[in-house]
């Protein structure tokens, strides 16, 4: 992920896992996870900032979609030329009809997005593959046509904008995103490997409402209560900007030293916000990205 730039379209709140008081998960110091998301917040904030101060539409995870499972018969290669964006257009894609569409939340509310041709989405689908595969036989787009997704965004899931492809030789089809980056959000998160440490536990998700300040984030931490040997419980601390929130996750280990499994399993935590949540974005402490939010009214 080094080097990687993310696009986040505008809106902003950050949450980051991290520790309480001591050490935090794994060991990790709580002095510098606590520095650790306000860089985090102040990378937000920049970003926001340089998209013109606007809070709208943020998606979180992946932009590209895929409608049904690959045939046996085209063994492996479908699935890896998808994942190294060895997709190509067999002819002409259609033009954009309309320059702008709508995202719609669940609550009712909805965004006016500007729209990207069934072309342009495709280049970003290329551009978003990773990795090698030169044998690989590329994917054929035979045709395209817009329609709608849900997904995942900073303030809960939504209906978005996006192309649907039709391949050549199999009845999958693929979708992306189709709102335009124009305006967007974007965060370049800090270097990524062995040499850059990022501490904390990386949160998955959060749950809360707009108008209170207690959110619920979700993670994978210890299977077991703190009560029990190798079992863990966990509480939570709060950093906060205009934009973002980002939430530490504080581990409490049942005992330091002992020699356990790597096996996790879903846990959550709960932190107390100095204001309500509002539409702020909810980050991921290790590297600073938006995740998923659900709103519970």
């Amino acid at each position: 992920m080094a080097g990687r730039r993310w696009l986040v379209w505008m809106t902003a709140v950050a949450v980051l896992g991290g520790c309480g008081t001591g050490s935090g998960p794994g060991g990790d110091d709580l002095d510098q996870l606590r520095l650790q998301a306000r860089d985090a917040l102040t990378r937000y904030d920049e970003a926001v900032l340089a998209a013109g101060g606007a809070q709208a539409f943020v998606p979180v995870g992946e932009l590209t979609g895929q409608l049904g499972d690959w045939e046996q018969a085209n063994g492996d290669n479908n699935k890896q030329a998808l994942l190294t964006g060895r997709v190509v257009p067999a002819t002409a894609l259609p033009a954009l009809g309309q320059p702008t569409g709508k995202v719609v939340w669940e609550n009712g509310t909805t965004q006016p997005v500007p729209l990207t041709s069934a072309e342009e989405a495709l280049a970003q689908l290329r551009r978003a593959g990773a990795g090698d595969c030169s044998g690989c036989v590329p994917l054929e787009v035979t045709a395209a046509h817009l329609t709608t997704v849900r997904i995942p965004t900073t303030r809960g899931p939504a209906a978005v904008p996006a192309w649907e492809y039709t391949l050549r030789g199999t009845a999958v089809r693929l979708t992306r995103v189709a709102v335009a980056s124009a305006g967007a959000v974007v965060v370049t998160p800090p270097a990524w490997g062995p040499e850059y440490p990022h501490g904390g536990l990386a949160i998955e998700s959060a749950t809360g409402s707009t108008t209170r300040r207690r959110l619920i984030v979700a993670f994978t931490g210890s299977p077991a209560p703190g009560s029990q040997p190798c079992g863990a419980d966990y509480s939570a601390e709060a950093a906060e900007s205009a934009n973002a929130v980002v939430v530490i996750v504080i581990e409490h280990r049942h005992a330091d030293g002992e020699s356990c499994g790597d096996l996790g399993a879903p846990r959550t935590a709960t932190a107390e916000l100095a204001r309500p949540l509002g539409e702020r974005a909810v980050l991921e402490v290790q590297q600073g990205l938006p995740v998923a939010l659900t709103i519970t009214g």
